[in-house]
């Protein structure tokens, strides 16, 4: 790869390299390498493993407490083939891409592909400059990804809202108490409370403990005036 392609694209991803051969290797397509070795195969592989610990590592800094389930949802919305071949190609990767003859051309990159040599660039700055340097170059284009992911996941998750609003206003977690339940085992319904320093809110039922929980915390934020009152349909 000439040098002025690579100045190009070092000027596209933001990062200067020490040793500019590694971002060569990590924009070669196995269908233009001599061997599968010269190609990105194995800095793709090794990408993959630094983005996924980047995301991971940002889920579990977030000052909400993401859950567990949640954190995993979210890295596996953000770290899919789809959102890859979706960074690849705002940065401009997948132009940067050097191709074998057959593919490319006026064709769009397939979605493996673009992924590819994104992941394969993540390693690339990982072995260049660190794992500080990898994260800098993913949080710019990750960053909305992440975000976009979490406020969808705690749109109906009123017990990360609550949970989020109680620390922030006043430094409290909230707990939830089981007050009743009713109805034979294959049917039975839960009734919930929220208690957060002392003070207990609108209890509320649900048909499994979870959903009881979600609909008490609901209750509270509607309480305490941080959401409206569902419609009634």
């Amino acid at each position: 790869m000439d040098q002025h392609a690579l100045d190009k694209c070092q000027e596209l991803i933001g990062y200067r390299f020490n040793d500019p051969a590694i971002l060569s290797l990590a924009l070669t397509h196995a269908s233009v390498a001599a061997t599968r070795v010269e190609s990105n195969e194995r800095l793709e592989f090794l990408g993959d493993s630094i983005l996924g610990l980047v995301v991971c590592h940002e889920l579990y800094s977030d000052p909400s407490n993401l859950h567990e389930g949640d954190m995993t949802k979210i890295k596996s919305a953000v770290v899919s083939r789809k959102t890859c071949a979706e960074m690849a190609q705002a940065i401009g990767l997948c132009e940067a891409l050097v191709l074998g003859k057959g593919m490319g051309g006026s064709q769009p990159l397939p979605e493996s592909v673009a992924a590819a040599v994104f992941e394969a660039v993540v390693g690339a700055v990982f072995l260049d400059g660190g794992l500080s340097a990898a994260r800098k170059f993913l949080m710019g284009p990750l960053g909305p990804h992440i975000r976009q992911s979490k406020a969808s996941e705690h749109q109906c998750n009123y017990k990360s809202i609550l949970q989020q609003y109680l620390q922030k206003t006043f430094n409290h977690r909230p707990s939830y108490q089981l007050l009743d339940e009713k109805g034979p085992d294959h049917r039975k319904c839960f009734e919930v409370a929220v208690s957060v320093n002392g003070r207990q809110f609108k209890a509320a039922w649900g048909i499994c403990k979870k959903d009881a929980e979600q609909a008490a915390a609901l209750a509270a934020l509607v309480e305490l005036g941080v959401l409206e009152p569902p419609v009634q349909e």
